[in-house]
């Protein structure tokens, strides 16, 4: 019996130098890739926001509309921009990100450029804390809004405008291109305030023209 305890505790010695060389391995391995995943993503993303555009001023439009909050293609709700949806794939780019989420950043600079498109009206979004029941409600959907092959920004919105003393909407697709001013994210984001902004005016001719033809 004793010399069997013996034995026992002379093959378990080197157990613990080799538990000590697992350890530095795992610790080293661990320190690898905390080390590959530090390099391959930005602390600091460059964040961009759209700007509002100017249009062409129009009267003739409801006194009070709402606008509804605008709804985003599934694949731009992302903090990164997408910068190309052609050829089957999504190009995102890591390091490049929306200051705010892109539907709520869209609400914000449409209620801005249908306000000064249509200065007679006023212009509210439906996430806002004003209370109100509007005369015309306008609604969007975002389907695209990225470059194509071309290097071109498209827009491809579908858009509804409600008058209140009006039973069916106003329904009507937009799709739009516009040439970037320069090929980095900058001029795409430049190429997407542009592109918003002819939404917007395409929305204020169908509230003025809802107005017109009742």
């Amino acid at each position: 019996m004793q010399h069997r305890a013996r034995t026992t505790a002379a093959v378990g010695l080197p157990l613990v130098p080799r538990a000590w060389a697992w350890a530095r391995h795992l610790l080293v391995a661990l320190t690898a890739v905390l080390a590959l995943g530090a390099c391959s993503a930005s602390p600091n993303p460059n964040l961009y926001t759209l700007a509002p555009v100017s249009g062409a001023e129009r009267g003739n439009a409801p006194k009070r509309i709402s606008l509804r909050q605008v709804v985003v293609a599934r694949y731009l709700e992302r903090s990164q921009i997408v910068r190309s949806s052609d050829g089957y794939r999504l190009d995102v780019m890591a390091n490049d990100w929306w200051g705010e989420p892109l539907g709520s950043m869209l609400d914000r600079i449409l209620v801005q450029e249908l306000s000064q498109r249509l200065p007679q009206s006023t212009i509210f979004s439906e996430s806002s804390a004003i209370a109100a029941s509007p005369d015309a409600t306008v609604e969007v959907t975002v389907q695209r809004l990225d470059r194509n092959s071309e290097g071109a920004v498209v827009l491809q919105a579908q858009l509804g405008v409600s008058m209140r003393r009006r039973a069916a909407p106003v329904l009507r697709n937009l799709r739009t291109q516009v040439t970037l001013p320069t090929p980095d994210m900058s001029g795409q984001v430049a190429a997407s305030s542009t592109a918003v902004g002819q939404l917007a005016d395409e929305v204020a001719l169908m509230l003025s023209q809802g107005v017109a033809g009742k």
